[in-house]
């Protein structure tokens, strides 16, 4: 989900009860990185290493036939980008037997030996904004970052260790073109599935284990995807075996967007230098408003019962002008700091240029001059892409109300309450990861703990303890152009077939603030790797020592 800039938006948000900031800053000086000297000894062992097991280009595509010709991309012809992105397809496939609807695709095969039998789909949220965010920004293996001069290879893209594809979807988001006529999830997973088929004759993708990851509203769209999938009862197409969103809207606006946010600005007060009156107006409206009893009966673990009736949810009326938490930070901050990144906390003016036009709003897109569009709309990508060359492509689609679920508000019920899709999709694949960046003022981590604590899944409801394992990312070789840390990253729980992991550094675009960690991530949601406190180097790089004692084990 994208918040608008003016503050009168229903979004739904997190937050995180991680803790105190000092803790977390000695946390991660007492894990300090590999000394240069240490390091320096053995790097030339290691660049040899690598050029052997890191994923490399295929000699030859692996995925060419005559039915995907017309989709291949030439990775070494991409405007702007100076290195070959190796084999990749991209287009428009029809959604069913439509020939008026589609979806926009683009897929990266691996050349991963491990990845023979399985691909996972990204799906970015909003709703309404393309998933080229994520092959851009975040996942993909081309990383062109807000600021920064040209774009650089991804040392972290997920294609290095599966197969992926990023699609724009529901109809009208990014490349998508159609009637968009959904106004439910179930509608918006129908016309999915049918895109699906169609992408698995294709390709000849049979049987293959699907994975679904998204973020934000993905929330939303994943797992009422992936559980009409499992309700299909066919593996040929829809094999699933794993589900992953990351900073989701799977709940009530009321539990994840207002009822944490006290909490979240006192627990990142450097963030938040906001006056004492404004400080007394928040403190009283979240006592006033039940904010506080209802965050502190939700964040018991494990949970006594059923969570009582949340201050608000999307079917009724809530009290903004009274109870408006969140808006009222949101307007206080603005004032403070004019560049103040929700997505990201920390970020200070100027705004850092974007090429895909980053929303700032969904009405307010920064340019800078002499940029003229977003990357995806000029004429050269989208023949490059097999884009539509009528659609004028835009990383969100504009205004509150757009037309992917038919003009009107999604009547969809939240996808993680109890008997929901979430559930659902938990139940048959034991093995659902949810992470969130802690630096997120979009969506609270706690909110969405708060929603899980009201979950029953696998027979038991919530998980019976807050997530305190330390979550350990590798050391690792990358380069200076597309660098990430290493070391403790954050905590995790898991019970159950749910894992919930806290990702530091992290914001509302986790895959983009810490990729190294989304990498490990996924790494784990595959079966690569046992759990999320594994010390063990990437499975790309697996002749890199890592420092001994770091969890003290």
């Amino acid at each position: 989900m994208y918040l608008s800039f003016p503050a009168y938006t229903a979004v739904s948000l997190l937050f995180l009860l991680s803790s105190p900031v000092s803790a977390r800053a000695s946390q991660f000086s007492k894990y300090a990185p590999i000394q240069n000297e240490r390091h320096s000894k053995i790097l030339a062992v290691q660049q040899e290493q690598l050029q052997q097991q890191i994923p490399q280009k295929r000699s030859n595509h692996a995925y060419l036939t005559d039915a995907t010709t017309p989709f291949s991309v030439n990775g070494s012809a991409l405007p702007e980008i100076d290195f070959d992105i190796g084999e990749s397809y991209a287009g428009s496939m029809p959604i069913g037997n439509s020939t008026t609807d589609s979806l926009f695709f683009w897929f990266v095969p691996t050349a991963n030996p491990s990845a023979g039998d399985e691909i996972v789909i990204w799906l970015n949220g909003g709703p309404g904004c393309s998933s080229l965010d994520g092959f851009f920004h975040e996942n993909g293996p081309v990383n062109w970052a807000s600021g920064t001069y040209r774009p650089v290879r991804n040392t972290y893209s997920w294609s290095n260790l599966t197969n992926v594809v990023w699609i724009d979807q529901p109809i009208s988001t990014g490349f998508s073109t159609g009637n968009a006529t959904a106004t439910n999830e179930n509608t918006v997973a129908s016309q999915f599935l049918g895109f699906w088929r169609n992408f698995v004759d294709t390709f000849e993708l049979k049987g293959r284990k699907i994975y679904v990851t998204g973020e934000s509203y993905a929330g939303m769209y994943s797992p009422y995807i992936a559980s009409a999938m499992i309700q299909h009862n066919d593996t040929e197409y829809y094999n699933v075996k794993g589900l992953m969103v990351y900073d989701p809207s799977i709940g009530h606006d009321g539990v994840i967007s207002q009822a944490p946010a006290l909490s979240f600005v006192n627990q990142n007060r450097n963030f938040f230098p906001l006056n004492d009156t404004i400080n007394a107006q928040i403190k009283n409206i979240s006592k006033t408003c039940g904010l506080d009893t209802f965050m502190d009966t939700a964040m018991t673990f494990p949970p006594k019962g059923p969570l009582p009736p949340p201050p608000s949810t999307y079917d009724e009326v809530y009290d903004y002008e009274n109870c408006d938490i969140y808006d009222t930070i949101f307007n206080a901050i603005f004032e403070i700091n004019p560049c103040f990144n929700i997505y990201q906390l920390g970020q200070q003016c100027p705004l850092l240029w974007d090429s895909l036009g980053f929303p700032y709003s969904y009405d307010q897109f920064y340019l800078p001059q002499g940029y003229a569009q977003p990357y995806f709309n000029r004429t050269d990508v989208k023949k490059a892409i097999h884009a539509p060359l009528d659609v004028n492509w835009q990383f969100c689609l504009p205004g509150l109300e757009n037309p992917i679920v038919g003009g009107e508000s999604d009547t969809s019920p939240p996808s993680g309450l109890t008997g929901g899709p979430l559930q659902q999709v938990i139940e048959h694949t034991n093995n659902v990861v949810i992470g969130h960046g802690t630096l997120d003022f979009v969506l609270f981590a706690n909110g969405i703990l708060a929603t899980l604590q009201n979950l029953t899944w696998n027979g038991v409801q919530g998980f019976s303890e807050y997530p305190s394992q330390p979550f350990y990312v590798p050391y690792h070789d990358h380069p200076m152009e597309s660098m990430s840390g290493a070391g403790i990253y954050g905590s995790w729980t898991s019970e159950r077939g749910l894992t919930f992991v806290l990702t530091e550094l992290a914001g509302h675009f986790l895959p983009q603030g810490a990729p190294s960690a989304a990498y490990r991530h996924l790494e784990f949601l595959l079966g690569r790797i046992g759990n999320l406190s594994e010390v063990s180097p990437f499975t790309t790089q697996p002749g890199y020592e890592q420092p001994r004692g770091v969890l003290n084990n």
